[in-house]
């Protein structure tokens, strides 16, 4: 069962205060998190977790490489006891133990016996459940574009409960990216790239098992989701949409299969352009900030912290740290 759709309000977004950049010493660090500690940890193109010591008065930023995966990291989890979860693009779903050493531990690599070829984003409930999305059973990362053009409708939202089997809770979304628990864990919600929404499924209550939109009609593609410590939901929109796009998308699914496949030979240049939005558990939108002409691009996630934005991309060579404004009226 479906309800309607929560429209994005569609106004020009306010400033995004001036970004400073940090360089990591790796490609992409397309997400960000924070652990307990107050460390930014991301994962880079070259198959390594990276943990900053952010700045302050007592001295410079610190990056220590903590654990390499042997693929593509995307999307982590910060673990209350000091784990770490990762989406490796290649691997899976993986859990890590930053400083160790050694292989990471596989969760999942396959669901019913369909390899988890582009695990994209994960967040663990209080109990140890895991929900995590994989973008599309048709392309990897390396073509993620040509999924963006096919608009398959491939990607799916999973659970894996402590000791239990993975589970397939939706499977027909557009491009699954990031995900994020209610601050209740009443509800998943899971960003529809493809499809400019936010998905939410309620686990709790009346409406359990109800399949809604939490917020639709983004003025760009949602990326990775986090939740800050007041409940906003943030996403990052990794590009802003475009009317060519949107008419495309309802062109027969033939002639979208064939752009596609051209679409794996090109790579049009990303757009200087750094927007984010934070959203409210109702699906109000709290926080609205763009810059055009920024030097950092593609922005994949943004993790509210201490009164700042910590931004990733899946292209620049460091994380991007402002500061945080006040709500909008």
């Amino acid at each position: 069962m479906r309800r309607t759709p929560a429209p994005a309000r569609r106004t020009e977004p306010r400033p995004l205060p001036p970004l400073r950049m940090l360089r990591i010493g790796g490609p992409g660090p397309e997400d960000v998190v924070v652990d307990s500690a107050g460390r930014v940890l991301t994962g880079t193109g070259d198959g390594l977790i990276r943990r900053i010591t952010l700045p302050g008065p007592r001295g410079g930023a610190r990056v220590e490489e903590i654990a390499r995966t042997g693929g593509r990291p995307l999307g982590l989890e910060a673990l209350p006891d000091g784990r770490l979860l990762v989406c490796d693009a290649e691997r899976g779903l993986l859990r890590v133990t930053p400083g160790a050493g050694g292989e990471p531990e596989v969760l999942v690599d396959s669901v019913a016996g369909v390899p988890l070829r582009f695990c994209s984003n994960v967040t663990a409930a209080a109990d140890g459940t895991l929900y995590f999305t994989a973008a599309s059973l048709r392309y990897g990362l390396r073509h993620w574009q040509a999924d963006i053009v096919e608009h398959s409708g491939t990607g799916r939202l999973m659970r894996l409960r402590p000791g239990g089997e993975t589970e397939v809770l939706l499977d027909d979304l557009q491009f699954a990216n990031g995900v994020v628990l209610a601050a209740d864990e009443s509800y998943v919600a899971v960003a529809e790239t493809g499809a400019y929404r936010l998905t939410r499924l309620w686990l709790t209550g009346p409406r359990s098992g109800v399949r809604d939109t939490l917020i639709g009609d983004l003025p760009g593609f949602p990326d990775n989701l986090s939740r800050s410590a007041t409940g906003t939901i943030w996403t990052a929109l990794a590009a802003p949409r475009t009317a060519p796009l949107d008419q495309f998308h309802r062109a027969p699914a033939a002639v979208r299969r064939a752009a596609a496949a051209a679409a794996v030979h090109v790579h049009p240049p990303a757009r200087r352009v750094a927007r984010v939005m934070g959203i409210g558990p109702g699906g109000r939108v709290t926080h609205d900030l763009g810059r055009h002409g920024t030097g950092y691009r593609m922005v994949t996630s943004v993790y509210e912290h201490e009164g700042t934005l910590i931004l990733g991309s899946l292209l620049e060579p460091g994380i991007a740290v402002c500061d945080l404004p006040p709500c909008a009226p």
